[in-house]
């Protein structure tokens, strides 16, 4: 499978970081060259995103970001491949990685058409998943696995961060088909309170993760979102509009807990 790795020019830190990180675990990583946000005019990034979406004004940061990883999905598209790896140049890798990145897509489920590779937000980080069950790894498989058992489950709660996930070839389609977007990537990806695309793309979580983006490196992309976080009027009108696609989603949830789904905590495999 083809990893794909989205990395700013001004960042040869970072991409020697990751090199350094793939090199023992024998992962060849396909540089894909990221919008700069501090370079690109405003109007050559507005014209793919709408006025107004879900979550409010998207940062110059984030719409750059965006459009980095569709890059790298055009990139996917023109391989011929049916499923690739994206990576953010900021994630750390476990030692378990290569169990699954150096195999072929068939441990993959048919209808994930997106498998989160990623633990984002804080330790144990809740997730509503249906369908969960083992991953059925092969014998090499297994012997490059530095824990016991993998799981997978479909997502139906938001679990937002877009370093580490694996896209199959209809839905970079369905991606790509995409004229004007309305939230960032991982919202995009990840977020069923708000993507239109998430029914669509039915993506998966893998447990426990074999990637965590790195909590203590300074986001390119954060000095971007200062401005739209100071209180104000506009702040708390946009949470309260974010507060209330949370509300929307709540009854779905409760009939998914009814039926079988559980809420599990993400953690990263070592």
């Amino acid at each position: 499978m083809r990893i794909y790795l989205i990395n700013l020019a001004r960042r040869p830190d970072r991409l020697a970081g990751m090199l350094r990180q793939a090199a023992p675990l024998g992962l060849n990583l396909e540089r894909v060259e990221a919008l700069d946000a501090a370079g690109e005019e405003p109007r050559a990034l507005d014209r793919w995103f709408e006025e107004g979406g879900p979550l409010g004004e998207i940062p110059k940061g984030d719409k750059a970001c965006l459009l980095s990883h569709r890059q790298a999905w055009r990139l996917f598209l023109e391989s011929g491949d049916s499923h690739a790896a994206f990576l953010e140049d900021d994630v750390r890798l476990s030692k378990s990685a290569p169990a699954l990145l150096l195999a072929n897509s068939n441990w993959l489920p048919p209808d994930a058409g997106v498998m989160k590779l990623e633990h984002y937000g804080p330790p144990g980080q809740r997730v509503l998943l249906e369908g969960i069950r083992p991953l059925v790894l092969e014998p090499r498989q297994k012997a490059l696995a530095q824990i016991e058992d993998f799981r997978i489950g479909r997502m139906l709660s938001r679990h937002t961060g877009a370093a580490a996930y694996i896209l199959s070839r209809s839905s970079a389609e369905l991606l790509m088909a995409e004229n004007l977007f309305d939230l960032p990537v991982d919202h995009l990806l990840f977020n069923p309170n708000n993507s239109r695309l998430f029914r669509r793309l039915r993506p998966w979580q893998l447990l426990p993760a074999i990637a965590r983006q790195e909590q203590d490196a300074a986001s390119d992309i954060e000095g971007t979102r200062v401005g739209l976080r100071i209180l104000s009027g506009a702040y708390v009108r946009r949470e309260l509009v974010r507060f209330g696609y949370d509300l929307r989603l709540v009854p779905q949830q409760l009939i998914a807990l009814l039926g079988g789904a559980k809420f599990v905590a993400v953690t990263t495999a070592s």
